[in-house]
């Protein structure tokens, strides 16, 4: 069984808890024996606890984002010394893009990052796709250890930095007690929350058309594209083809009843009806949109989409009209 250990902050704790989640075969196989911070006992030293599991660790997870970057714990004492044990061929550390951020030029940037393409996972519309396909590299880089428990890639033992094989390390931390790894908690989301979420979900939306357009525009020299930002809950998008309108659409926040939705018509003059709606709804988790409208039949009922894939999802519906 391989050990596995997560570099993350504590900003990043529910999309942590998902990608345990998802890690879940793999415990229930014997593959994998995770851990984090959040298993440290009361009465145990923290740095001591986590000097330790990240030395015996065969996997390293590290969970990137901006807050990450930032942080002086993460990047300077679990990162780098994730990296030297990488180097020297006692773990196998895994970048997990978890948000978007400046990662490429980090330490650890010539590494291949997980989700594919390095993609941060809250930039998928799926995002459950995006943690299924980390799960998968994960399961690779454990079949890779050839199954040796807890010494580190090619059966070598996982000692600190500037230590040799035989001398104890310089950190120990008292024999730990037997726990369950079921101790995720549901997760409790406010109104402000979820009008936050909302909010923030439409403003993302607005950006990604304007910038769509003006893409689709300079892609093609028959094609003309018009976005206008009516006021702080509304913009609309046309689209020209020689001359001639092909498509447009609406997308509002609230109004008319739609207080808890995003609303899109395919009527750019429209202030009331709406052909789709994107409602804000959670898991024990995380917040996510999910749509109701006329557009959104059989299995897309089921998929909670983040900011992008809603976006996506509304973008197509304005295209289906030009590429038919």
């Amino acid at each position: 069984m391989a050990k596995l250990f997560f570099s993350y902050s504590h900003a990043d704790e529910a999309l942590r808890n998902v990608l345990e989640g998802h890690l879940t075969m793999l415990k229930r196989q014997g593959l994998i024996e995770p851990w984090h911070d959040r298993r440290i006992t009361a009465g145990s030293e923290f740095d001591a606890a986590i000097s330790t599991h990240l030395e015996e660790a065969d996997v390293i997870l590290l969970l990137v984002s901006v807050d990450f970057l930032a942080s002086e714990y993460c990047y300077s004492k679990e990162m780098m010394r994730a990296l030297e044990r990488h180097e020297a061929g006692n773990a196998k550390v895994i970048p997990v893009i978890l948000r978007p951020c400046d990662w490429h030029s980090a330490p650890f940037g010539k590494l291949l990052a997980a989700p594919r393409d390095g993609k941060a996972v809250t930039m998928w519309p799926n995002q459950d796709e995006a943690f299924t396909d980390v799960a998968v590299k994960v399961r690779e880089a454990v079949k890779a250890l050839g199954g040796t428990p807890a010494r580190g890639i090619a059966g070598r033992p996982a000692t600190p930095s500037g230590s040799t094989a035989g001398t104890s390390p310089a950190v120990t931390a008292g024999p730990e007690l037997p726990r369950s790894s079921n101790l995720r908690v549901k997760r409790e989301f406010s109104q402000l929350d979820r009008d936050q979420f909302m909010h923030d979900s439409f403003e993302y939306m607005a950006r990604f058309f304007e910038g769509s357009l003006d893409e689709l525009q300079k892609r093609n020299a028959d094609i003309k594209t018009r976005y206008q930002r009516i006021d702080a809950r509304r913009f609309v998008a046309h689209i020209y083809r020689h001359g001639q309108k092909v498509t447009e659409c609406a997308i509002s926040l609230g109004g008319s009843g739609l207080e808890n939705g995003i609303a899109f018509s395919y009527d750019a003059s429209a202030s009331g009806g709406f052909n789709e709606m994107l409602r804000v709804e959670n898991d024990s988790q995380s917040l996510y949109l999910k749509g109701f409208g006329m557009q959104t039949h059989g299995p897309q009922r089921n998929e909670k989409l983040s900011n992008e894939g809603a976006a996506e999802h509304l973008w197509t519906l304005l295209m289906e009209r030009l590429q038919r």
